[in-house]
């Protein structure tokens, strides 16, 4: 996968050689949760260019670990699936994942912002049982970035993914959620919570106290954030 052989027989540098490239395993991430589509891989990855995001991808479909087929939903796309080999990869993802939460300082981790990230990987981990049915729209401001990154809002539909957006999508808001984006990702990781957070003035929530109340459970965290932390 362009880099030089390490020239030894042991399964660890084999597999090494097909997985330890740059962005190999953050794609990878992406991949086993749940993200097909080049578009939705490169909100995934969106520091990486899309020239290699393609490189990678058919490395990895040449590798074996995917394949690429045409859309069942949607004429004229492709969808990267995991094979096999792919789907056999999920515990090391994890693994990978868990390790570094454990393992890995919190405060070198917390210089590393990103707020579409964050708010892409806070998209599909949303739980929307707490929330009322029919549409629900929950808005995020983080004053201190850029325009660009500074409003987000999840749109949450009854049997229908849930939608990010970084434009306004007109729709009436129901829930209004203020902080800065490390509160926001620390919350997230795990690392604090919306209680604390609240309680140090450093996030707001308006908006009906039924959804307020529950902003921990819908919001969720990230599916490494159960790892207890070693370091800090």
């Amino acid at each position: 996968m362009g880099q030089a052989s390490y020239k030894q027989f042991c399964p660890v540098a084999m597999a090494a050689e097909l997985l330890c490239t740059r962005w190999t395993v953050v794609l990878l991430r992406e991949l086993v949760a749940g993200s097909t589509r080049f578009n939705e891989l490169r909100r995934g990855v969106p520091r990486m260019s899309s020239a290699l995001l393609a490189k990678r991808l058919k490395e990895l479909e040449a590798a074996g670990i995917i394949r690429r087929e045409p859309s069942l939903k949607e004429r004229g796309v492709h969808e990267y699936l995991l094979t096999e080999a792919g789907t056999d990869l999920r515990p090391v993802i994890e693994s990978v994942g868990l390790w570094g939460q454990k393992w890995v300082q919190s405060k070198p981790s917390l210089e590393n912002l990103d707020a579409s990230l964050l708010m892409w990987d806070m998209r599909r981990n949303l739980n929307p049982a707490p929330l009322p049915d029919g549409r629900c729209v929950i808005e995020f401001l983080y004053a201190e970035q850029t325009p660009a990154a500074r409003r987000w809002w999840l749109i949450v539909e009854p049997k229908e993914d849930v939608d990010l957006c970084s434009v306004n999508p007109g729709f009436e808001v129901d829930v209004h959620v203020a902080t800065d984006l490390r509160t926001m990702t620390s919350i997230w990781m795990g690392l604090s919570s919306v209680r604390s957070a609240l309680l140090n003035d450093e996030l707001m929530v308006t908006g009906p106290h039924t959804l307020v109340g529950k902003m921990q459970t819908w919001l969720g965290l990230s599916p490494f954030a159960c790892e207890k932390k070693v370091v800090d």
